[in-house]
């Protein structure tokens, strides 16, 4: 997806503890301060196929059969009216350019830190501060990710986080509004809509979408969610511009179900 959709700077608002928001959307807007460290999560479905998706992709990339409308759940709101956008993890050897250093934490118990934490390509570091955390690929830190917050700035972690300490697990972390959907509340999407510009969603993006099952883990900061938006974590990026695949998208128009 292209960058016509407005975005709010993350450094002007609140954020996770590494969880950012994608299309349409800011790392600001998720809400709270990074907790104590919680228990890892179980492992969580596969990344997202590359950019330039394979005429088949291997196994653990597979999609399912879409989720359909069926006994026992209901529609969230009114069927056709939601917002669902969409946020990832950087990977360093993908983004290139000049380097610049950063200080922060060398920790995830601190904030605002002053230690040199490495040095990393700007457009890399750029993309980090709207996503809220990229894998490191070079360097003493390699295999590391360098996260961010607005509260509190740079730090090294061994994870992504959610808002609630836990790694983010890709194809099921979701951020909503608190007024609509509570954290730890359970959606499916049955209808992808249409992108922001009215075109139909790439089928293969739509169906992977569609067959996961979304966890809220994570709250919109009040006033930058809405009443109809979704924001869901789909792994790391593939490749170069991943920010112009078809991975990267919003859905307008999307229905969600709840069991």
């Amino acid at each position: 997806m292209g960058l016509s959709v407005a975005r709010v700077p993350a450094l002007l608002l609140l954020c996770t503890a590494a969880a950012g928001c994608g299309a349409a959307s800011s790392a600001g807007s998720h809400e709270g301060p990074p907790p104590t460290v919680a228990p890892p999560l179980a492992a969580g479905v596969a990344s997202p196929p590359p950019a330039e998706v394979p005429a088949t992709p291997p196994p653990s990339m597979a999609v399912k059969e879409p989720l359909r409308p069926l006994s026992g759940i209901k529609p969230i709101g009114k069927p056709g009216h939601w917002r669902v956008t969409v946020y990832y993890t950087l990977v360093e050897s993908f983004h290139h350019g000049p380097a610049k250093a950063v200080k922060g934490c060398a920790e995830f118990h601190c904030s605002h830190g002053k230690a040199a934490l490495g040095s990393y390509p700007k457009d890399f570091l750029d993309s980090v501060q709207i996503e809220g955390s990229g894998r490191i690929t070079s360097g003493p830190q390699r295999g590391r990710y360098l996260n961010w917050s607005h509260i509190v700035g740079w730090w090294l972690d061994d994870t992504t986080r959610d808002s609630a300490g836990k790694p983010l697990r890709p194809f099921g972390t979701a951020a909503a509004d608190r007024d609509v959907l509570a954290r730890g509340h359970r959606f499916v999407i049955t209808d992808c809509g249409k992108d922001d510009d009215g075109h139909t969603i790439d089928a293969k993006v739509c169906t992977r979408l569609r067959s996961a099952e979304w966890t809220v883990t994570d709250l919109f900061r009040p006033g930058y969610g809405g009443e109809h938006h979704a924001d869901l974590y789909i792994g790391e990026e593939t490749g170069p511009n991943f920010a112009k695949s078809p991975w990267y998208t919003e859905l307008s128009g999307a229905t969600l179900y709840t069991r």
